[in-house]
């Protein structure tokens, strides 16, 4: 489900109506993120590292309203729930694209996530299961600790969807880090909203529960 922003009221009018005339109104961070507390919750729980930690960037997602805007028609709408476009490595070092709902029974989201896994591994080619814009894309990297990031991109091809990119998690003593590009669009969300979303994943990855 979604619904349309007031654009006459909403506060960041101007805003959207200067970006969203750019050539490229998508900006983007690379921030590291400590993640040691969730390697471990991870380990306890059973959950695949890079599912769990996925899980709970989707999570601080659909918390930040911002995250969930997306541009239609030329107008805002907001969606009230948010999933994953995530790439999935294959055995014979190509890629597929899945899609893994969002939920806040984190049992169900692994279920569905593996299930997903295990289909897209046994397809061969680049297929695309799904066209909504209520979805992040994801990518992940994990041979790469890098510090900047740079997509591949058809400019008329979902330009309002946010991309969040993981790379090499790597230990400096009994600390582990893991690399995290966003990139959003500036027409929907600022700097603000994306520390928002920076400083509440951290908050999940240090959670003990």
């Amino acid at each position: 489900m979604k619904h349309d922003i007031d654009m006459t009221t909403w506060k960041r009018r101007e805003h959207f109506e200067v970006f969203s005339s750019f050539d490229e109104p998508l900006f983007g961070v690379v921030v590291r993120l400590e993640c040691s507390i969730a390697r471990n919750i991870a380990k306890q729980k059973g959950y695949p590292f890079s599912l769990y930690y996925l899980y709970l960037s989707l999570k601080a997602v659909n918390e930040i309203e911002e995250f969930r805007y997306r541009i239609e028609n030329g107008t805002v709408v907001c969606y009230d729930s948010i999933g994953a476009g995530p790439t999935i490595f294959r055995d014979n070092d190509t890629y597929g694209v899945g899609y893994y709902p969002y939920s806040e029974d984190i049992e169900l989201f692994m279920q569905q996530a593996q299930a997903e896994n295990e289909r897209v591994k046994a397809e061969e080619g680049l297929k695309f299961p799904r066209t909504e814009q209520n979805i992040i894309h994801y990518s992940t990297v994990p041979w790469i600790n890098f510090t900047a990031v740079n997509h591949a991109r058809k400019f008329d091809a979902y330009p309002s969807v946010p991309k969040i990119t993981f790379g090499k998690i790597t230990r400096e003593g009994d600390k582990m880090w893991l690399p995290v590009d966003i990139h959003a669009n500036h027409a929907l969300m600022d700097g603000f909203h994306v520390g928002k979303f920076v400083e509440r994943f951290q908050e999940l990855l240090n959670s003990k529960q």
